[in-house]
């Protein structure tokens, strides 16, 4: 006899996703559908999905368009809003010849500086006529969320035009001071690269790039941060003295030292963060702050990154700087993350 459907649509998989208050939800063949609360999977109480299953529940949401290029592609990312129940980062990927999902959840309520408690300097570094602000920061840090708050604060205050340029479109916010563009990359553009080579004739004040993925793109940002343009982009590296580094390798040995040189006149901030379980419930961000004074800019063009976190720990008052070590100590000693996820979080440093 044939399995019975499921009497669940993806319309009440992704309701009880946001009822749990969990960040992500997956559907993989051969498995219950899981969520991830406070960066813990946790399985649904439901029957076990088939590939048959999967299929029909994934495929309602594609247009014509997105079924060809994920069959062709094997993969495929987006961002849907569906009315009543929300907006989510969606990314479809084949895992054993089976269709298989994750729903990143985007709070629909912009975030502002103060409600994600973030580092007050980031209230200066967004004032910047140009230059370079990167958020960096693994998968699930809440990169996208601290750019959207660093983008409300201008949105806010300055009467700007600005450009972001994503894959997918994540947050969209209401012009009240600002101007916003919005290119999503496979929809309004083709790739970053050109949607980012376009921007510079397209009058933007600044620009923000969901994701520096390749040499190209970070040449083109470089280039319009030296040209008058705020660039905020994000990267997945896990330190200041790291996203430098990955920066600058990425380029071949002849370029390396011009783009060393671009990227100590263009610095402007680095924002490092981890998501950590709080002994209360919930997570709590840790952070790393860098900004470009003249003594971190020399450090960067005479190739010294190894003496970055030094140079960090000096006149921390004025700067407000702030290690990674310096922040999970304050955690710990603060009670606020257990001594285990202190030790552990500390031990990759």
């Amino acid at each position: 006899m044939e399995q019975q459907a499921p009497l669940y649509d993806i319309s009440t998989l992704l309701r009880t996703t946001l009822k749990h208050n969990a960040s992500d939800l997956h559907l993989v063949a051969r498995s219950e559908p899981q969520i991830r609360i406070d960066g813990i999977l946790v399985k649904l109480n439901l029957p076990i999905l088939e590939k048959r299953e999967i299929d029909k529940l994934c495929y309602t949401l594609l247009t014509d368009k997105q079924k060809k290029t994920l069959e062709e592609e094997r993969e495929l990312d987006f961002s849907i809003d569906l009315e009543d129940i929300g907006r989510f980062r969606v990314n479809y990927y084949y895992t054993m010849g089976s269709v298989a999902a994750a729903f990143r959840v985007i709070t629909t309520k912009i975030p502002t500086l103060e409600g994600i408690n973030a580092p007050s300097i980031l209230k200066q570094l967004v004032t910047r006529r140009k230059g370079l602000i990167l958020v960096t920061g693994p998968t699930g840090s809440g990169k996208t969320t601290t750019v959207a708050a660093m983008i409300n604060e201008i949105n806010q205050t300055q009467k700007k035009h600005i450009l972001c340029i994503e894959d997918p479109i994540e947050y969209v916010h209401k012009g009240i001071n600002a101007l916003f563009s919005y290119r999503n990359v496979g929809e309004d553009t083709k790739t970053f690269n050109r949607a980012l080579k376009s921007a510079l004739r397209e009058d933007p004040d600044i620009i923000f790039i969901g994701e520096m993925r390749n040499t190209e793109t970070m040449e083109i940002a470089l280039e319009a941060a030296e040209t008058g343009h705020l660039v905020i982009g994000t990267l997945h590296t896990n330190s200041a003295a790291q996203t430098i580094n990955r920066i600058v390798s990425s380029f071949e040995g002849t370029k390396q030292d011009q783009v060393r040189s671009q990227v100590a006149i263009t610095i402007e901030g680095i924002l490092s963060q981890i998501l950590l379980p709080r002994v209360d419930g919930g997570r709590v961000a840790a952070t790393e702050i860098l900004v470009g004074t003249p003594a971190i800019r020399n450090l960067i063009r005479e190739n010294k990154i190894h003496q970055i976190n030094s140079q960090m720990m000096i006149g921390q008052t004025l700067t407000e700087m702030k290690t990674m070590a310096q922040s999970l100590d304050s955690l710990y000693q603060d009670r606020i993350i257990s001594k285990e996820e202190y030790e552990l979080a500390s031990s990759v440093l």
